[in-house]
């Protein structure tokens, strides 16, 4: 089947909702696809959407190490077992990095990229540092202590104060991640390409959601940076941290929406 691959591709774990063209959701860290269970129904009313779940998060193991292209390429197999030539591929923070990984090795099936709460540029030192640091952390015991500052730093503080069940239930979420599966995804966006360049070149339209109060995404860098993509739609949502979906569901899905009947439906010039 695969004659040139010495390898076979990650068999991700995913959900299929809805029919017509083709949208992929892509979660975040420390997550799974059910981050996107307050969006999902609206969108598949529209829309063939599809959840994977990354190597460790969900319903799939992490077998060995990975890294993004070849999450990247699992997302491609899903594609080809759906029978989906192109498909607009959205992605939240690492999800994001997972998007612009697989846009780089399969352009010809991205119809439209919208990056959530996420950003085209690689860790910087400081950055990369951090992550080390983390990573120590979890694996000598501190995986609750780090899931639980984690999720502080996801949220706008409003939101954390008025929704302490949400917030109860992302920490339950985190601590279903192993940790080998949490210092993985830190490894691979430790490792990732940077792809600020990559973004000139783009024959796709790309979509960028942005929150005004998330920490851990500047929104005034991505700002500064997205205007370089050919075609964009830009949202900045006021009091909003990391995560859109649980603080500004009826904002994002209509957003993505738009940006998805836009990428399939272009009007004439």
């Amino acid at each position: 089947m695969h004659p040139h691959n010495e390898h076979m591709p990650l068999q991700l774990n995913y959900t299929k909702k809805g029919s017509g063209p083709a949208l992929v959701l892509i979660h975040g860290f420390p997550d799974s696809s059910l981050i996107w269970k307050n969006i999902i129904d609206e969108l598949a009313a529209h829309f063939t959407v599809l959840t994977p779940d990354l190597p460790g998060s969900g319903g799939t193991p992490l077998n060995q190490p990975t890294l993004l292209p070849a999450m990247a390429e699992g997302i491609m197999d899903m594609l080809r077992k759906e029978h989906i030539p192109s498909s607009v591929i959205a992605g939240h923070s690492m999800g994001g990095y997972t998007a612009l990984a697989f846009a780089r090795a399969y352009p010809e099936a991205v119809r439209g990229l919208s990056l959530i709460h996420s950003t085209p540029a690689a860790d910087d030192d400081e950055k990369k540092a951090n992550r080390l640091k983390a990573i120590a952390l979890i694996m000598n015991g501190g995986k609750e202590a780090f899931i639980k500052q984690m999720n502080v730093n996801l949220f706008s503080a409003d939101f954390r104060r008025n929704n302490p069940d949400i917030m109860q239930w992302k920490t339950e979420q985190g601590m279903q991640v192993s940790e080998i599966a949490l210092a993985n995804f830190y490894h691979a966006m430790i490792a990732r390409e940077d792809n600020t360049e990559l973004i000139k070149d783009t024959k796709y339209p790309m979509q960028w959601i942005l929150g005004k109060e998330d920490t851990i995404i500047n929104f005034a860098k991505i700002l500064s940076l997205c205007h370089r993509s050919t075609v964009n739609f830009v949202s900045l949502y006021n009091g909003c941290g990391h995560t859109s979906m649980l603080e500004r569901p009826k904002e994002l899905v209509s957003d993505l929406m738009e940006f998805a009947h836009r990428c399939y439906h272009k009007p004439n010039a």
